[in-house]
């Protein structure tokens, strides 16, 4: 059986009694071994992953199942995980093991899909490489001199090496669509309050979203089906009914209104990158799409805007961790500030210190109108470019990164570099939309992903659109290695 199945032909198989639940975990902790040079996995739990598949098989064998069950999966390192330890790919993590499940964890549990461990991750989410952690870089299965993306990479990698069917993942400025671009594969990034943050460890709060990466846009449906819905416990869930996610990809896209933003095409975007994405988007056309000229003028505000935000919520969620209640502490601390100090020190890795620290400035006084407060209003700026192309269009389109992946250690000494690989995803969390990055071709034998934009709560129309894309091309099915 093809290791890279997709979650339906797998729950079909399981329901055929042609595999079990039990053998997929061990395919899929076997495939884990043998793809260790991608350092994408932290942990792994093969005890829990066995005892938990067996559970499914016996739900399968009396009928009390879901389409998850059985179904082998990692979660990224940021999900509170009760028992199993839970990371953040950082040093004042390192040893925390959680006393419960995240609100993700809980749902995907009760669908009995089974969990064989927590994926490597750039530490508390800050990255757009899967460089920043402190268990060292996750490679890509494309090119293993490469970058993963970031911070989700570690889930992208076991995803397109066909490791796991799908994997979990958070996504703040586009850290679940830029790594399934750079690996080949599908991520869907809902909107802001669709899926619980509960039990999610917090970078920004107002950004973080929970979601998932898969190979096809219906693996993705139906991983979102599972895990969205209103949460109590978290005060941003939305309470908002579901819509019919898997029922809504076959729906012919005859004149769906696609808006191509100027600005996702212009300086910076790679001729490679950007002839990928305008062959996907002719596609389109042959399925009845109008594609329609647009401008989304204060796109050019994202970074700037993102890169205060972003950090100062940063600054504040991450004072929890002082060496007082959990996490790292520090040896033989002389006294409260020596605790704090070294503890924050030896805890933290570089990219985190430099969030933190801007973060701080921006929120210090005598700064906070002139850096904090004029960044949000740039977020409403641009919430408002969205809201008015909306009006006109019911889609939205570009490269989801303006480059293919890029080479390790190549960024790594210019931060802004680094921060300019998230030019066409940072704004889609500003505005709290959902947005889907799928395969739409190869660039230099490297994956391209497509961006769609869709308004608030229209997840079932982006999955729609990626869906019927994915049937007439076969790009979400190439294997690292298939360049042509």
């Amino acid at each position: 059986m093809s290791q890279f199945k997709g979650i339906a032909s797998l729950a079909q198989s399981l329901r055929a009694r042609e595999t079990s639940a039990v053998e997929l975990a061990r395919q899929a902790l076997i495939a884990a071994q043998t793809h260790a040079d991608l350092n994408a996995l932290i942990t792994v739990d093969a005890a829990g992953a066995l005892a938990a598949a067996e559970r499914a098989d016996v739900a399968l064998a009396t009928g009390d199942a879901s389409p998850l069950s059985g179904i082998p999966f990692v979660h990224k390192d940021i999900f509170c995980t009760n028992g199993l330890r839970t990371t953040c790919a950082s040093r004042m993590l390192e040893n925390f093991v959680p006393p419960y499940d995240a609100c993700v964890v809980e749902k995907l549990g009760a669908a009995r899909a089974v969990t064989i461990g927590k994926s490597n991750m750039d530490e508390f989410a800050m990255g757009s490489s899967n460089e920043n952690s402190h268990f060292g870089p996750v490679r890509n299965p494309w090119d293993r001199t490469r970058v993963p993306g970031g911070s989700s990479g570690g889930s992208a990698a076991l995803v397109a090496a066909g490791v796991v069917p799908f994997a979990t993942g958070t996504d703040t400025g586009g850290s679940i669509r830029q790594p399934a671009a750079f690996c080949g594969i599908t991520g869907l990034k809902p909107t802001y309050g669709r899926v619980s943050r509960w039990g999610m460890i917090a970078f920004a709060s107002s950004l973080d979203t929970a979601s998932v990466l898969a190979r096809s846009a219906a693996d993705c449906a139906l991983v979102l089906d599972a895990i969205a819905g209103h949460d109590a416990r978290d005060a941003t869930s939305v309470d908002r009914p579901l819509d019919d996610y898997m029922g809504a990809l076959c729906k012919p896209l005859a004149g769906l209104r696609i808006g191509v933003a100027r600005e996702y095409f212009g300086a910076g975007i790679d001729a490679g990158v950007g002839a990928v994405v305008q062959s996907a988007l002719k596609e389109y056309e042959k399925l009845g799409a109008i594609l329609v000229d647009i401008s989304l003028p204060n796109a050019h505000l994202a970074i700037p805007a993102y890169y205060v935000i972003a950090p100062a919520e940063a600054s504040s969620n991450l004072a929890r961790f002082d060496g007082v209640r959990y996490g790292h502490r520090c040896a033989e601390p002389r006294s409260l500030e020596d605790l704090y100090t070294r503890t924050r020190a030896e805890g933290f890795g570089a990219e985190v210190k430099r969030r933190i620290l801007v973060g701080t400035y921006a929120l210090s006084a005598g700064y906070f109108d002139a850096y904090y407060l004029r960044a949000q209003r740039v977020r409403r700026l641009i919430a408002n470019d969205f809201a008015a192309a909306f009006e006109s269009v019911d889609l939205i389109a570009g490269p989801t990164t303006p480059t293919v992946a890029f080479k390790l250690g190549e960024k790594s000494a210019d931060p802004l570099a680094m921060y300019a690989a998230d030019v066409n995803t940072v704004a889609v969390n500003l505005a709290g939309l959902p947005a889907i990055s799928v395969p739409t071709g190869l660039s230099e034998g490297l994956p391209v992903g497509l961006q769609l934009i869709a308004p608030a709560f229209a997840e079932a129309r982006l999955l729609n659109a990626a869906h019927q894309l994915q049937q007439v091309t076969d790009w979400h099915n190439r294997e690292p290695g298939a360049r042509s």
